[in-house]
C-alpha cells in the first residue's frame, strides 16, 4: 500500500496465508502472487522481470522480537500460528528473506521489523542482518522511525533496514520524519456516528472491560486502574486518548478501546489510525482489524519509499 502511494508499481507479492493472499490481491492487485513459504521462491521458476528489480521489500513476522512477546524464549523454536496455519521458525525468516535478496539481486532491499530487534540480546540478530547484507554485496543502513512523526495518527516505532547494491553510486540515505503529530480524535472526527452493525461489533462483552474502562484514564491501560482500585491485575487493554496519537494498534483488537465511549474501535477507525485508505476492503471487520494490526502503516512505508526513490533510484541529475 505504501509503495503504491509513493508511485511504485507493485508487480509481485508473497505470503503463506490464503486469507492474506485474498485480501492483498483484492486491494493491491499485484501482477504476480506466490502463495508459499518464502524459501520456496529460491527454487521456483520466477518471472525474469523480478531479477534486478528496483526494490525488494520484506517484513518477516515480528513476534519473536516484540517486547510484548516471549522474545529469546521463542528464538529457534517452531511456531504454529495464524498466518497460513504453518509451522515455522520465525527468527529464521529474516535470513530466508536475505537469501532471496541474494537470489534476485534487487537494486535496493528494504526490510522492516519491530523496535525490539535493536534492544537487548536481539541486537545480535540486527548485527547479523547487517553483516549478511554486506556479504551479499549491499551497503545497509538502519533507521528507527516513529509512525506518528511520519503523518500517521498512531505511535508505532519500527526499524527499517535499507540496503543499496554496491554497484550503484549514490549518497548515504537520509530519512527525515518531522510531521506534526495527529491526534486520534482529529483523525476520526467524522467517523463517530456508528452504524447499527458497528455498535453491535464494538460493544463490550467482557466483565473486564465493563468494570475497568470507566475507572481508567484516557491514554492509560487498565493496569493503572487495577493498581488504584482493586487486587485484579490486567495490563493489556488500553484506553486511547482523544488528544494524542493512538497507541500501537494490536492485531488483538479487543485490547484497544475508545476514549469517550465504552466500546472497542470500528474497522473504519482502525483504517484511519493506521493510515489505510477508507476504501480498503476486508471480508469482515474483525479480519480487517486483525490485518491492520499486523501491518506496517502505509504512510511510514511511503516516507521510506519516497526517500529511497529520490535519493537512490532516480538518475543523478534528478535526485533531490
Amino acid at each position: 500500500m505504501g509503495y503504491k502511494r509513493a508511485g511504485c508499481e507493485v508487480i509481485a507479492a508473497n505470503d503463506i496465508d490464503p486469507e492474506m493472499a485474498y485480501h492483498y490481491k483484492l486491494n493491491i492487485k499485484p501482477k504476480h502472487y506466490f502463495l508459499c513459504p518464502i524459501r520456496d521462491l529460491l527454487t521456483t521458476d520466477l518471472p525474469k522481470e523480478l531479477f534486478g528489480i528496483d526494490i525488494l521489500d520484506g517484513s518477516p513476522p515480528c513476534s519473536t522480537f516484540s517486547v510484548s512477546g516471549n522474545r529469546e524464549k521463542d528464538w529457534g523454536k517452531k511456531k504454529h500460528f495464524r498466518e497460513g496455519q504453518a509451522t515455522q521458525v520465525l527468527s529464521d525468516l529474516f535470513f530466508d528473506y536475505l537469501d532471496l535478496v541474494g537470489h534476485l539481486k534487487p537494486r535496493v532491499a528494504i526490510a522492516e521489523n519491530v523496535k525490539g530487534m535493536i534492544m537487548g540480546t536481539a541486537k545480535g540478530y540486527a548485527k547479523l542482518v547487517m553483516a549478511r547484507f554486506k556479504e551479499l554485496g549491499y551497503r545497509p543502513q538502519l533507521f528507527l522511525l516513529n509512525a506518528a512523526s511520519c503523518g500517521v495518527p498512531q505511535k508505532r516505532e519500527r526499524v527499517f533496514f535499507c540496503a543499496l547494491r554496491n554497484d550503484i553510486v549514490a549518497p548515504m540515505l537520509k530519512i527525515c520524519c518531522q510531521e506534526k503529530w495527529i491526534s486520534a480524535g482529529e483523525a476520526t472526527t467524522d467517523l463517530q456516528t456508528l452504524t447499527k452493525s458497528e455498535k453491535e461489533d464494538t460493544e463490550f462483552t467482557s466483565n473486564t472491560d465493563k468494570t475497568w474502562w470507566p475507572l481508567t484514564n484516557p491514554g492509560e491501560d487498565y493496569g493503572s486502574a487495577t493498581v488504584k482500585f482493586g487486587p485484579v491485575k490486567c495490563w493489556n487493554q488500553k484506553k486511547l486518548c482523544k488528544t494524542k496519537p493512538s497507541n500501537t494498534l494490536p492485531a488483538s483488537h479487543k485490547n484497544i478501546t475508545h476514549w469517550g465511549e465504552p466500546r472497542h474501535l470500528t474497522f473504519r477507525e482502525y483504517k484511519r489510525l493506521n493510515s489505510f485508505p477508507d476504501d480498503y476492503q476486508a471480508k469482515t471487520d474483525d479480519i480487517g482489524k486483525y490485518m491492520i494490526g499486523m501491518s506496517v502503516p502505509p504512510k511510514i512505508t511511503e516516507v521510506v519509499a519516497r526517500a529511497v526513490i529520490d535519493q537512490w533510484l532516480l538518475p543523478k541529475e534528478a535526485r533531490t
